[in-house]
């Protein structure tokens, strides 16, 4: 079993940047890729950005140019930074873990970009 510990998040003002970290943890085999989601109220789950074992990142339309994700392969940590931000981007992000035989959720943490 594999399990995801999120940090990060906080309260930002437009412009502002903030980076969210996600840890794993347990019996990790195999990862295929590591990635972040988001879900803000009324709306539905999105990806933000997703990033494969040994391949290149890929994000959504909406975060291209300000959101960069990377992985630390030796800690099992994928991370998130977020620039520019902007009050569209408000939500709770949860990171996910697919592997052989798994695929884990984070508890998610809540990003707010208010003024």
């Amino acid at each position: 079993q594999v399990q995801l510990v999120e940090s990060g998040g906080g309260l930002v003002q437009p412009g502002g940047s903030l980076r969210l970290s996600c840890a794993a943890s347990g019996t990790i085999f195999s990862i295929h890729h590591m990635g972040w989601y988001r879900k803000a109220p009324g709306k539905q789950r999105e990806l933000v950005a997703r990033i494969p074992t040994g391949g290149s990142p890929n994000y959504a339309d909406s975060v291209k140019d300000r959101f960069t994700i990377s992985r630390d392969n030796a800690k099992n940590t994928v991370y998130l930074q977020m620039n520019s931000l902007k009050p569209e981007d408000t939500a709770v992000y949860y990171c996910n873990v697919v592997g052989w035989g798994y695929d884990s959720w984070g508890q998610g943490t809540q990003v707010t970009v208010s003024s």
